[in-house]
């Protein structure tokens, strides 16, 4: 995952969603399971980095008159 050539948020999340399949078989081995999940972690902080970046951008847009016009999200969930 090199810096100047992002990876796309949601092909990160199905290439872990693939390895979380993978490490819950039977056919991985201890030292493959070991890195599947080592490469899972770098995945999940890359994605954790990019959902907090998407985060601080989304305040800065609400923000007016230097009050954050923030709300919790509510959904019609009945």
């Amino acid at each position: 995952m090199c810096a100047t050539n992002p990876v796309n948020f949601s092909n990160q999340l199905k290439e872990l969603s693939v390895l979380v399949r993978q490490l819950e078989g039977d056919n991985v081995s201890l030292e493959q399971s070991v890195e599947l999940f080592e490469k899972g972690v770098t995945l999940a902080k890359d994605c954790q980095k990019q959902l907090q970046k998407a985060e601080q951008k989304i305040q800065q847009l609400v923000e007016s008159d230097g009050k954050q016009q923030l709300q919790d999200f509510q959904t019609d969930v009945d």
